[in-house]
């Protein structure tokens, strides 16, 4: 195992206060500011700021040779008002930490300050990202456009998330494809209202709407192979006013999720010629948006493999899963379509108040994964 004092209270201390203070994707201003000025006491020999609008990036020449290695962490939290009575409850009203990237970066803060103080032993140059916007503005992608991956040419990723699903102690690794695309769809239905009570009157989007939702669900289990995940979800539909009234229209969003590349590229063909078909049907008018936003996130087996063999010597080779597919997205996918990467979770569920599902309202980690974050990110860091 690697040789290391984990700095336990510090890496809560910097959760708690990041997870305190929680802001949105793409305007982290407090956050960055933060993560600078830590960075800034390190004796790092660059650091960048506004890469991507609000990220920082930092860098670590070491004292022995190897490869430019970039380890991420994501500093965003979501639209969501904290349920949890804890001392370090949100004090942003309608805002919160809600999918542990509070502890991403206290994580990394302290791999950064522990490794500026070990440089002699770093093997090659190491690049510190604190990512805005991961969650869909696609903060990875705005720092590659403002060369995240250059300058130093960054070889290969690492990245880790917290995740209530296992438990604590343990590492989720997997090969290929491990988390979904994620795409969107915006849809509205034009239909002419009228009476409820005189719907022979009317083209009715609301019944249109319904029958869309149901039909939606036969590509995933009529058109699609089992061998191949995907998801097809309407998150939400809007329409009418009153009881009694038949609406003009009705507005559906949904999610499109698929790990395989053909079958995340026929989707909004296969939806548009089911709303093609359902239109002529029920006699009603449609417009419809498709917006492509994040790839399958794809691991690299040579590193994912150094982060096998780094869990089995800080964490022992039980503590170290072969996990199963998450349908969940990542925009870390960016970066690890341009370079081979690795991004494993970490288990955070340490009981029943650690097992709420991620981007839940009482959503919160055992914070012994800190640890555990700590210590795999070190080790990665510090291998050649």
């Amino acid at each position: 195992m690697t040789s290391v004092v984990i700095p336990h209270d510090d890496l809560i201390l910097t959760r708690r206060r990041l997870h305190a203070a929680p802001e949105l994707s793409m305007v982290e201003h407090a956050t960055a500011a933060f993560v600078a000025e830590q960075l800034g006491a390190l004796g790092l020999d660059e650091i960048r700021t506004g890469i991507g609008q609000t990220g920082v990036l930092g860098t670590l020449i070491g004292g022995r040779r190897g490869p430019v290695t970039l380890l991420r962490a994501d500093m965003d939290a979501l639209p969501i008002e904290e349920l949890n009575e804890v001392p370090y409850r949100s004090a942003r009203p309608g805002v919160m930490h809600a999918c542990g990237h509070d502890g991403h970066v206290a994580i990394l803060l302290a791999v950064a300050r522990t490794l500026a103080a070990r440089r002699a032993e770093v093997p090659g140059t190491l690049v510190f990202c604190f990512q805005p916007g991961e969650e869909g503005h696609a903060g990875a992608k705005k720092m590659i456009d403002d060369g995240a991956l250059e300058h130093p040419h960054v070889e290969r990723t690492f990245a880790l998330h917290l995740y209530s699903g296992l438990d604590v102690g343990k590492i989720g690794v997997r090969d290929g494809a491990f988390f979904a695309s994620a795409d969107e769809f915006e849809l509205t239905i034009r239909g002419q209202g009228g009476h409820g009570a005189m719907p022979q009157l009317a083209v009715d989007p609301i019944a249109a709407g319904a029958y869309l939702v149901t039909l939606l669900q036969t590509i995933v289990s009529r058109e699609v192979a089992p061998k191949d995940p995907a998801v097809v979800t309407v998150g939400q539909f809007s329409a009418g006013t009153t009881f009694n009234v038949i609406p003009d229209q009705a507005t559906m969003k949904g999610t499109v999720r698929a790990f395989d590349a053909e079958v995340r590229a026929s989707m909004p063909q296969r939806i548009e010629r089911i709303l093609a078909g359902l239109a002529q049907s029920l006699r009603f008018e449609y417009d419809f948006n498709y917006r492509w936003l994040y790839p399958p996130t794809v691991n690299d087996r040579t590193i994912n493999d150094l982060v096998r063999a780094a869990g089995r010597r800080e964490l022992g080779a039980q503590n170290v899963v072969e996990h199963d597919i998450v349908m969940w997205a990542e925009d870390m996918a960016f970066m690890q379509e341009l370079r081979p990467g690795a991004y494993f979770i970490v288990g955070a569920r340490g009981g029943e108040a650690t097992a709420f599902p991620h981007h839940n309202a009482r959503f919160d980690i055992d914070e012994r994964a800190l640890d555990v974050g700590y210590r795999m990110m070190l080790a990665l860091g510090l291998t050649g």
